[in-house]
């Protein structure tokens, strides 16, 4: 019997889209590919997936249903944190915002996190991917400098996921591969310092 490699570095990713087959949900595919060949294990937290309640719905943390508290939880124990999101109407989805909303410092200081944003306009994501910065800087995460905004998503991937352009595919795998290998660094500082 053949022993599991057990990886250091685990990186999820969070997708703001809810809706089937969305191109958030493909760009993430592309960047855990990424993650995955700098080592770590990774996992697409589709937020889809989850029963979710609003923000300020319940008064204390321990009413939390218990998909907050499972996703609260995956979120705490990676090492590195995706987020994509589409551009709606200037800024990140709702989606994503209510789940960060849910999570707070606790989940993210001194996360490694990347940034993917999509829009179904020309002008790209830019907006939503500034704003997810500022969000991220307040829950105390580190940002890598390098974010990827897809433009006109729609004719960007093919029926099956795939992006149409191999230039695009290798910057979002680069956003995967980046959170893994900052939070490796980062974490192989904590161990030399304990």
């Amino acid at each position: 019997m053949r022993e599991s490699k057990i990886h250091p570095i685990n990186v999820v990713a969070l997708c703001g889209s809810l809706r089937q087959g969305s191109t958030t949900h493909a760009a993430l595919i592309i960047a855990l590919k990424g993650a995955e060949e700098a080592g770590a294990s990774v996992e697409l937290l589709d937020l889809s997936n989850y029963e979710l309640i609003f923000y300020g719905a319940v008064d204390e943390k321990s009413d939390y249903p218990p998909d907050v508290i499972k996703l609260k939880q995956k979120v705490t124990e990676a090492h590195g944190v995706l987020l994509g999101s589409p551009e709606y109407h200037g800024s990140f989805s709702g989606v994503i915002k209510n789940a960060l909303d849910l999570m707070g410092s606790e989940e993210f200081q001194n996360k490694v996190v990347g940034l993917i944003g999509v829009s179904g306009g020309r002008m790209g994501a830019g907006n939503a991917l500034s704003m997810l910065r500022i969000v991220c800087s307040s829950l105390r995460a580190w940002v890598v400098p390098n974010d990827v905004s897809i433009a006109r998503a729609s004719e960007a991937f093919d029926e099956n996921g795939h992006l149409n352009d191999p230039e695009l595919e290798m910057r979002i795998r680069k956003i995967g591969r980046q959170v893994a290998e900052y939070a490796t660094v980062m974490n192989s500082d904590k161990k030399a310092n304990q």
